[in-house]
């Protein structure tokens, strides 16, 4: 039993180890792109063209379905997300947009 509860132990110290390690990935990654002088613009992503990690309906990089899907994003130069010239009148938002979503 004693050999058990060690392996119990092990797994659950390896599993916040990994955890940790997730969450400095995305810490890194959004240092990154703050030092490039980048942001995450949500619906300004053509279908396809989306950076990684867009919303429902897409897995990562490349996968949006629609254009300007609003829960996708792409990194644009910071201060220009809110500025953007899109079709329709559409905006560029700083947080995901419950517009232009895939069907469910």
């Amino acid at each position: 039993m004693e050999d058990r509860s060690r392996i119990g132990s092990g797994l659950a110290v390896a599993s916040a180890f990994a955890a940790a390690l997730g969450l400095a990935g995305i810490s890194e990654q959004a240092t990154a792109a703050d030092e490039a002088g980048k942001e995450k613009c949500y619906g300004v992503a053509e279908a396809g063209a989306n950076d990684c990690a867009a919303g429902p309906g897409t897995t990562c990089a490349g996968t949006s379905k629609i254009d300007y899907q609003g829960n996708s994003w792409k990194l644009v130069a910071k201060g220009t997300c809110l500025t953007m010239e899109l079709p329709d009148g559409r905006k560029g938002s700083l947080e995901a947009l419950a517009r232009d979503l895939p069907p469910a």
